[in-house]
């Protein structure tokens, strides 16, 4: 039962996350321009190489494939480990983080780097830029800490 829960939510994620690329690539590359949502919220496209925050970034052609076989074995690891979920918070988690870690995968592999268009900014400080995917992965990271700490809290 967990596993499917987990499995539908990943699923879920990754088509709405490859959705949300596609879209804000349509509508923020041609001609390239910033979109203005809220006063600490904008729509801007953003190719990121690397990993998180852009670390690791490379030019190097090897490099998205290298950095997708990291995470297609991290994403094996999660499926397991989702196999043996006994707990809606873990199976919802754990398929936050894979729908989210694959669709990234997906996108690397299809553009050479995962699109990026989220970006939430106080003044002239501006976190760096995300997806759907990435959001997930962070809600997904959150439930599953709340689920790994709820029987300390009782």
């Amino acid at each position: 039962m967990f596993t499917r829960l987990g499995l539908q939510i990943a699923l879920i994620v990754f088509i709405a996350d490859l959705a949300t690329k596609w879209l804000a690539i349509n509508l923020l590359s041609e001609p390239p321009r910033v979109l203005e949502a809220l006063p600490f919220f904008n729509l801007v496209l953003g190719f990121n190489r690397g990993i998180s925050f852009g670390l690791l970034n490379s030019a190097s052609p090897a490099a998205p494939y290298l950095l997708s076989l990291f995470a297609l074995v991290v994403i094996g690891f999660l499926v397991v480990w989702l196999r043996r979920a006994d707990h809606t918070f873990e199976a919802v988690g754990l398929g936050a983080i894979i729908g989210g870690a694959s669709a990234n995968v997906a996108d690397r592999l299809a553009d050479g780097a995962v699109t990026d268009f989220l970006d939430v900014h106080i003044s002239s400080y501006h976190w760096p830029t995300f997806n759907l995917a990435d959001t997930a992965i962070v809600c997904g990271v959150i439930l599953f800490i709340i689920y790994t700490r709820r029987d300390r809290a009782l």
